[in-house]
Protein backbone atom coordinates (compact mmCIF):
# COMPACT_ATOMS: atom_id res chain seq x y z
CA UNK A 1 0.00 0.00 0.00
CA UNK A 2 3.00 2.33 1.07
CA UNK A 3 4.08 1.87 -2.46
CA UNK A 4 1.21 2.94 -3.87
CA UNK A 5 0.52 6.15 -2.22
CA UNK A 6 3.99 7.15 -3.09
CA UNK A 7 3.19 6.61 -6.90
CA UNK A 8 0.11 8.44 -6.16
CA UNK A 9 1.52 11.12 -4.62
CA UNK A 10 4.13 11.25 -7.21
CA UNK A 11 1.76 11.43 -9.71
CA UNK A 12 -0.22 14.43 -7.81
CA UNK A 13 3.43 16.69 -7.62
CA UNK A 14 3.87 16.45 -10.98
CA UNK A 15 0.33 17.81 -11.77
CA UNK A 16 0.07 20.50 -9.61
CA UNK A 17 3.65 21.61 -10.18
CA UNK A 18 2.46 22.62 -13.96
CA UNK A 19 -0.55 23.72 -12.47
CA UNK A 20 1.87 26.21 -10.05
CA UNK A 21 3.95 27.33 -12.56
CA UNK A 22 1.40 28.30 -15.05
CA UNK A 23 0.04 30.36 -11.88
CA UNK A 24 3.08 31.99 -10.96
CA UNK A 25 4.44 33.10 -14.46
CA UNK A 26 0.71 34.31 -14.69
CA UNK A 27 1.14 36.28 -12.14
CA UNK A 28 4.36 37.71 -13.43
CA UNK A 29 3.32 39.23 -16.18
CA UNK A 30 0.06 40.93 -14.00
CA UNK A 31 2.55 42.27 -11.42
CA UNK A 32 4.92 43.27 -14.42
CA UNK A 33 7.60 42.11 -12.09
CA UNK A 34 10.62 39.24 -13.23
CA UNK A 35 9.86 35.80 -13.09
CA UNK A 36 12.34 35.24 -10.95
CA UNK A 37 11.19 37.10 -7.74
CA UNK A 38 7.57 34.85 -7.92
CA UNK A 39 9.85 32.31 -8.00
CA UNK A 40 11.92 33.48 -5.39
CA UNK A 41 8.66 34.27 -3.09
CA UNK A 42 5.58 33.38 -4.12
CA UNK A 43 6.57 29.76 -5.00
CA UNK A 44 9.53 29.04 -3.08
CA UNK A 45 7.16 30.10 0.36
CA UNK A 46 4.63 27.66 -1.26
CA UNK A 47 6.64 24.56 -2.26
CA UNK A 48 8.93 25.02 1.19
CA UNK A 49 4.93 24.36 3.21
CA UNK A 50 5.88 20.72 3.99
CA UNK A 51 9.44 21.31 5.10
CA UNK A 52 7.36 24.12 7.56
CA UNK A 53 4.46 21.96 8.40
CA UNK A 54 7.09 19.21 9.93
CA UNK A 55 9.54 20.99 11.36
CA UNK A 56 7.00 23.03 13.14
CA UNK A 57 5.15 19.81 14.21
CA UNK A 58 8.65 18.51 15.22
CA UNK A 59 9.26 21.41 16.67
CA UNK A 60 5.64 20.92 19.17
CA UNK A 61 6.53 17.60 19.63
CA UNK A 62 10.29 18.18 20.98
CA UNK A 63 11.77 16.71 18.56
CA UNK A 64 14.22 19.12 17.52
CA UNK A 65 16.77 16.50 15.35
CA UNK A 66 13.74 16.31 12.74
CA UNK A 67 13.50 20.03 12.95
CA UNK A 68 17.22 21.02 11.91
CA UNK A 69 17.69 17.94 9.83
CA UNK A 70 14.44 18.75 7.48
CA UNK A 71 16.17 22.10 6.73
CA UNK A 72 19.86 20.95 6.63
CA UNK A 73 18.69 17.71 4.16
CA UNK A 74 16.49 19.73 2.29
CA UNK A 75 18.74 22.70 1.49
CA UNK A 76 21.01 19.88 0.27
CA UNK A 77 18.91 18.57 -1.59
CA UNK A 78 17.31 21.30 -2.85
CA UNK A 79 20.87 22.58 -4.63
CA UNK A 80 22.89 19.68 -5.80
CA UNK A 81 19.68 17.17 -6.27
CA UNK A 82 16.94 19.43 -7.72
CA UNK A 83 19.40 21.56 -9.63
CA UNK A 84 21.60 19.02 -10.70
CA UNK A 85 18.71 17.12 -12.40
CA UNK A 86 17.67 20.61 -13.82
CA UNK A 87 21.01 21.03 -15.01
CA UNK A 88 20.74 17.77 -17.19
CA UNK A 89 17.99 18.27 -18.57
CA UNK A 90 19.05 22.34 -19.50
CA UNK A 91 21.77 23.76 -18.98
CA UNK A 92 20.67 26.81 -16.46
CA UNK A 93 21.42 30.30 -16.82
CA UNK A 94 22.45 32.03 -14.16
CA UNK A 95 22.09 36.35 -14.30
CA UNK A 96 24.95 39.07 -12.78
CA UNK A 97 22.18 39.54 -10.05
CA UNK A 98 21.96 36.12 -9.33
CA UNK A 99 25.99 35.84 -8.84
CA UNK A 100 26.22 39.88 -7.71
CA UNK A 101 23.23 39.55 -5.05
CA UNK A 102 20.82 36.00 -4.23
CA UNK A 103 23.37 33.07 -4.11
CA UNK A 104 25.45 35.21 -1.36
CA UNK A 105 22.63 36.09 0.04
CA UNK A 106 21.94 32.13 0.38
CA UNK A 107 25.45 31.54 1.56
CA UNK A 108 25.32 34.23 4.36
CA UNK A 109 22.18 32.59 5.21
CA UNK A 110 24.01 28.82 5.53
CA UNK A 111 27.06 31.04 7.31
CA UNK A 112 24.61 32.78 10.06
CA UNK A 113 22.77 28.56 10.69
CA UNK A 114 26.60 27.06 10.76
CA UNK A 115 27.13 30.63 13.47
CA UNK A 116 24.16 29.63 15.28
CA UNK A 117 24.73 26.20 16.10
CA UNK A 118 28.44 26.20 16.54
CA UNK A 119 28.11 26.80 20.26
CA UNK A 120 30.80 24.21 21.69
CA UNK A 121 33.02 25.19 18.88
CA UNK A 122 32.64 29.19 20.63
CA UNK A 123 32.29 27.54 24.02
CA UNK A 124 28.78 28.99 24.91
CA UNK A 125 27.53 26.26 25.66
CA UNK A 126 27.79 22.25 25.10
CA UNK A 127 25.54 21.68 21.93
CA UNK A 128 24.40 23.71 19.36
CA UNK A 129 21.53 25.69 19.84
CA UNK A 130 18.95 28.27 17.97
CA UNK A 131 16.88 29.85 20.94
CA UNK A 132 13.55 31.97 20.72
CA UNK A 133 15.91 35.32 20.25
CA UNK A 134 17.59 33.71 17.56
CA UNK A 135 14.46 32.71 15.80
CA UNK A 136 13.02 36.22 15.66
CA UNK A 137 15.95 37.68 14.45
CA UNK A 138 15.87 35.01 11.40
CA UNK A 139 11.97 36.05 10.91
CA UNK A 140 12.75 39.64 10.78
CA UNK A 141 16.16 38.57 8.26
CA UNK A 142 13.69 37.18 5.87
CA UNK A 143 11.39 39.73 5.69
CA UNK A 144 14.40 41.97 4.99
CA UNK A 145 15.56 39.65 2.50
CA UNK A 146 11.99 39.30 0.49
CA UNK A 147 11.71 43.09 0.44
CA UNK A 148 15.46 43.87 -0.48
CA UNK A 149 15.11 41.05 -3.42
CA UNK A 150 11.69 42.76 -4.18
CA UNK A 151 13.32 46.21 -4.44
CA UNK A 152 16.76 45.34 -6.45
CA UNK A 153 14.72 42.89 -8.74
CA UNK A 154 12.31 45.94 -10.02
CA UNK A 155 15.36 48.22 -9.98
CA UNK A 156 17.84 45.86 -12.22
CA UNK A 157 14.16 45.43 -14.59
CA UNK A 158 12.86 49.06 -14.96
CA UNK A 159 11.46 47.85 -18.60
CA UNK A 160 9.39 45.37 -17.26
CA UNK A 161 8.10 47.41 -14.07
CA UNK A 162 7.48 50.25 -15.70
CA UNK A 163 5.92 48.66 -18.59
CA UNK A 164 2.71 51.04 -20.01
CA UNK A 165 -0.29 48.28 -20.09
CA UNK A 166 -2.46 48.53 -22.90
CA UNK A 167 -5.26 46.89 -24.26
CA UNK A 168 -3.62 44.14 -26.77
CA UNK A 169 -1.42 43.85 -23.67
CA UNK A 170 -3.85 42.74 -21.44
CA UNK A 171 -5.97 40.55 -23.61
CA UNK A 172 -3.13 38.40 -23.97
CA UNK A 173 -3.01 38.19 -19.79
CA UNK A 174 -4.20 35.34 -18.05
CA UNK A 175 -7.38 36.25 -16.27
CA UNK A 176 -6.92 36.87 -12.51
CA UNK A 177 -9.58 34.10 -11.15
CA UNK A 178 -7.09 31.98 -13.30
CA UNK A 179 -3.57 33.12 -11.74
CA UNK A 180 -5.25 32.37 -7.98
CA UNK A 181 -7.12 29.39 -8.81
CA UNK A 182 -3.85 27.68 -10.47
CA UNK A 183 -1.86 29.09 -7.27
CA UNK A 184 -4.13 27.90 -4.93
CA UNK A 185 -4.97 24.86 -6.35
CA UNK A 186 -1.34 24.26 -7.40
CA UNK A 187 -0.13 24.67 -3.76
CA UNK A 188 -2.62 22.63 -2.04
CA UNK A 189 -2.11 19.97 -4.38
CA UNK A 190 1.92 19.78 -3.78
CA UNK A 191 1.28 20.02 -0.35
CA UNK A 192 -0.80 16.86 0.24
CA UNK A 193 0.92 14.97 -2.26
CA UNK A 194 4.13 16.00 -0.37
CA UNK A 195 2.59 14.61 2.59
CA UNK A 196 1.30 11.75 1.02
CA UNK A 197 4.93 10.69 -0.46
CA UNK A 198 6.48 11.81 3.02
CA UNK A 199 4.70 9.39 4.77
CA UNK A 200 4.72 6.53 2.35
CA UNK A 201 8.84 6.90 1.82
CA UNK A 202 9.40 7.34 6.06
CA UNK A 203 7.22 3.97 6.31
CA UNK A 204 9.13 2.16 3.71
CA UNK A 205 12.38 3.18 4.88
CA UNK A 206 11.29 2.25 8.87
CA UNK A 207 10.82 -1.04 7.35
CA UNK A 208 13.97 -1.45 5.48
CA UNK A 209 15.51 -0.64 9.25
CA UNK A 210 16.90 3.11 8.73
CA UNK A 211 17.71 5.19 11.73
CA UNK A 212 15.47 8.19 12.77
CA UNK A 213 18.89 10.22 12.23
CA UNK A 214 18.92 9.04 8.63
CA UNK A 215 15.52 9.33 7.68
CA UNK A 216 15.30 13.51 8.95
CA UNK A 217 18.28 14.14 6.60
CA UNK A 218 17.25 12.12 3.60
CA UNK A 219 13.94 10.43 3.42
CA UNK A 220 12.04 13.49 4.89
CA UNK A 221 14.09 15.63 3.41
CA UNK A 222 13.83 14.22 0.14
CA UNK A 223 10.19 14.13 0.99
CA UNK A 224 9.73 17.71 1.66
CA UNK A 225 11.66 18.89 -0.81
CA UNK A 226 9.56 16.91 -3.79
CA UNK A 227 7.55 19.62 -4.19
CA UNK A 228 10.44 22.64 -4.91
CA UNK A 229 11.62 18.98 -7.45
CA UNK A 230 8.40 18.80 -9.57
CA UNK A 231 8.09 23.04 -9.97
CA UNK A 232 11.77 23.05 -10.82
CA UNK A 233 11.18 20.26 -13.56
CA UNK A 234 8.38 22.07 -14.71
CA UNK A 235 9.46 25.45 -14.74
CA UNK A 236 12.49 24.28 -17.18
CA UNK A 237 10.18 22.13 -19.53
CA UNK A 238 8.28 25.05 -19.67
CA UNK A 239 11.30 27.26 -20.75
CA UNK A 240 11.34 29.03 -17.38
CA UNK A 241 14.76 28.38 -15.80
CA UNK A 242 14.92 31.46 -13.63
CA UNK A 243 11.54 30.37 -11.74
CA UNK A 244 13.64 27.10 -11.30
CA UNK A 245 16.48 28.96 -10.08
CA UNK A 246 14.59 31.11 -8.35
CA UNK A 247 12.58 28.31 -6.34
CA UNK A 248 15.75 26.72 -4.82
CA UNK A 249 17.08 29.96 -3.66
CA UNK A 250 14.52 31.01 -2.32
CA UNK A 251 13.55 28.10 -0.70
CA UNK A 252 16.91 27.22 1.09
CA UNK A 253 16.41 31.08 1.94
CA UNK A 254 12.94 30.30 3.37
CA UNK A 255 13.99 26.90 5.05
CA UNK A 256 16.74 28.48 6.90
CA UNK A 257 15.37 32.15 7.74
CA UNK A 258 11.48 31.18 7.84
CA UNK A 259 11.22 27.53 8.91
CA UNK A 260 14.17 27.82 11.36
CA UNK A 261 12.64 31.15 13.08
CA UNK A 262 9.38 30.05 13.44
CA UNK A 263 10.19 26.10 14.61
CA UNK A 264 13.12 27.25 17.18
CA UNK A 265 10.60 31.11 17.93
CA UNK A 266 7.74 28.24 19.32
CA UNK A 267 10.55 26.07 21.04
CA UNK A 268 14.21 26.31 21.11
CA UNK A 269 16.13 23.56 19.03
CA UNK A 270 19.16 21.64 19.60
CA UNK A 271 20.92 20.11 17.60
CA UNK A 272 20.69 16.42 18.66
CA UNK A 273 22.60 13.90 16.26
CA UNK A 274 22.59 16.42 13.58
CA UNK A 275 26.66 16.34 13.09
CA UNK A 276 28.73 19.86 11.86
CA UNK A 277 29.58 17.78 8.98
CA UNK A 278 25.71 18.29 7.94
CA UNK A 279 25.86 21.95 8.61
CA UNK A 280 29.14 22.65 6.92
CA UNK A 281 27.77 20.71 3.51
CA UNK A 282 24.48 23.18 3.70
CA UNK A 283 27.64 25.93 3.73
CA UNK A 284 29.51 24.28 1.20
CA UNK A 285 26.95 23.37 -1.26
CA UNK A 286 25.82 27.12 -1.30
CA UNK A 287 29.59 27.77 -2.20
CA UNK A 288 29.43 25.38 -4.96
CA UNK A 289 27.05 26.33 -6.35
CA UNK A 290 28.39 30.47 -6.54
CA UNK A 291 31.85 28.86 -7.72
CA UNK A 292 30.31 26.69 -9.96
CA UNK A 293 28.38 29.65 -11.88
CA UNK A 294 31.48 32.10 -11.77
CA UNK A 295 34.32 29.70 -12.08
CA UNK A 296 33.06 26.86 -14.37
CA UNK A 297 30.09 27.39 -16.10
CA UNK A 298 30.28 31.09 -16.77
CA UNK A 299 27.00 32.15 -15.62
CA UNK A 300 24.92 28.45 -16.82
CA UNK A 301 25.22 25.45 -14.64
CA UNK A 302 26.00 23.09 -17.14
CA UNK A 303 25.32 19.51 -17.79
CA UNK A 304 28.70 18.10 -16.38
CA UNK A 305 28.10 20.38 -13.37
CA UNK A 306 24.72 19.12 -12.92
CA UNK A 307 26.07 15.48 -12.71
CA UNK A 308 28.45 16.68 -10.26
CA UNK A 309 25.89 18.01 -8.05
CA UNK A 310 24.13 14.64 -8.43
CA UNK A 311 27.82 12.57 -7.26
CA UNK A 312 28.33 14.90 -4.33
CA UNK A 313 25.09 14.33 -2.66
CA UNK A 314 25.53 10.23 -3.14
CA UNK A 315 28.74 10.29 -1.47
CA UNK A 316 27.56 12.11 1.36
CA UNK A 317 24.27 9.98 2.00
CA UNK A 318 26.36 7.26 1.37
CA UNK A 319 29.00 8.74 3.93
CA UNK A 320 25.75 8.91 6.47
CA UNK A 321 24.99 4.96 5.84
CA UNK A 322 28.50 4.15 7.24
Amino acid sequence: MDYLLLIVGLVLLTVCADWLTKGCVGMAARFRVPEFVVGLTVMAVGTSCPELTVSVMSALKGSSEMAIGNVTGSNLFNTLIILGICALIKPVAVSRENIRRDIPMCIAASILLWFTTADVLFGTGTEGTIGRVEGIIFLLLYVAVILYSIRSAKKDAPDLAAAPENDAATENLMPWWKVFGLIIVGLAGLIYGGNMCLESATAIARSWGVSEAIIAITIVAAGTSLPELASSISAIISKKPSLALGNIIGSNIANILLILGASSTIKPLTMGNITPLDIYMVVGSAVVLLLSAVLVGKRKITRVEGLLYIAIYVTYVVLLMK
